[in-house]
């Protein structure tokens, strides 16, 4: 088969289509004929060296989501059978022309979607799921800030939070991006090159906050989370090492959490599957949440792809597809 392989850690020219051996099915396996794949800034990590895949996946092939049709089923798959189109979450591999995946890391393609549209999925909404509403515990009433609100987790974010009956205010870089976020349901935005979300929201205050910055955002936020407020890490791009007001998180009885989703084991993501299936399919079904493409590339211009993704123009999701 083809696939978009890292030839060693770099840019994104690093990034080749190469013969690469096909998969091998077997226990409840699936067998997806990949129609598109999802980008994701950890791709862009993976390319750098600096995000190594887990035990037993291919290091070579970057790509976490995915949406086809499957060819082949393994001897113990109960739910799906060749023929269904679905998304799938992966650990890697995605961006090749066939992935073999547990058939509990799959879902149907909502009806109405495109394999574009599909392959958006996975990653973000598994995301944001398993941190805002299970880790976060946000409720309907409560108020969501979300850092990176044009990213993929936070178009992703925005539209469930409000979904499901919270508010949800996000930080961005461009006033462009501020009103993509609007028109996606935010009810507000800072634009954190001109304002100081800790002032902007010092006052008013948020129930639970998803940060993939780290840093110095840690006080800021830990200064804005009302009684009982959850901050919840998804990254740490501003930096590992940080300071902490200790009083401050015991005297409001804040929680501070974070978790990566890669690394899961397979009882998590099947567990975390079906309540997905449950809680957030219906939604998408009833066209209360949509998904938002920004580009699409031919697999063959997955480098180009990345250039993109790099630049941090975009607000949506950007996808290979063939």
């Amino acid at each position: 088969m083809k696939a978009i392989v890292i030839t060693s850690y770099g840019r994104a020219d690093v990034l080749q289509e190469r013969d690469y051996p096909i998969p091998v099915v077997s226990g409840d396996q699936v067998f997806i004929e990949v129609r598109a794949a999802g980008l994701n800034r950890s791709d862009v990590a993976q390319r750098e060296g600096k995000y190594p895949a887990p035990a037993g996946v291919s290091a070579e092939i970057p790509g976490l989501e995915v949406s086809g049709i499957i060819v082949e089923v393994g001897p113990d798959v109960k739910d799906f059978k060749i023929g269904d189109q679905v998304c799938a979450l992966l650990a890697g591999g995605g961006y090749s022309e066939f992935v073999a995946v547990g058939e509990g890391q799959c879902l149907p393609i909502p009806e109405g979607l495109t394999f574009a549209e599909a392959a958006s999925l996975p990653e973000t909404i598994y995301t944001v799921w398993s941190n805002v509403f299970q880790r976060g515990s946000l409720k309907p009433g409560e108020k969501l800030l979300v850092h990176g609100g044009n990213s993929g987790i936070g178009i992703t974010a925005i539209q469930l939070a409000k979904a499901l009956g919270s508010s949800v205010v996000v930080t961005v870089g461009t006033e462009e991006k501020g009103q993509n976020c609007i028109e996606l349901g935010a009810d507000g935005y800072i634009n954190y090159k001109t304002q100081n979300f800790e002032d902007e929201l010092q006052q008013e205050g948020v129930d639970v906050i998803l940060d993939m910055v780290g840093g110095d955002y840690l006080s800021k936020n830990v200064n804005i989370l009302r009684p009982e407020g959850r901050l919840i890490h998804i990254n740490a791009v501003g930096g590992n090492n940080v300071n902490l007001d200790i009083w401050k998180v015991m005297t409001n009885r804040l929680t501070i959490s974070g978790s990566t989703l890669r690394s899961r084991d397979y009882a998590f993501k099947k567990k975390l599957t079906s309540e997905i299936k449950k809680q957030v399919w219906p939604l998408i079904e009833n066209k209360k949440f949509r998904p938002v493409i920004f580009k699409t590339f031919p697999f063959s211009e997955a480098a180009e792809a990345h250039r993109l993704l790099e630049k941090s123009t975009h607000t949506g999701k950007i996808i290979l597809v063939r």
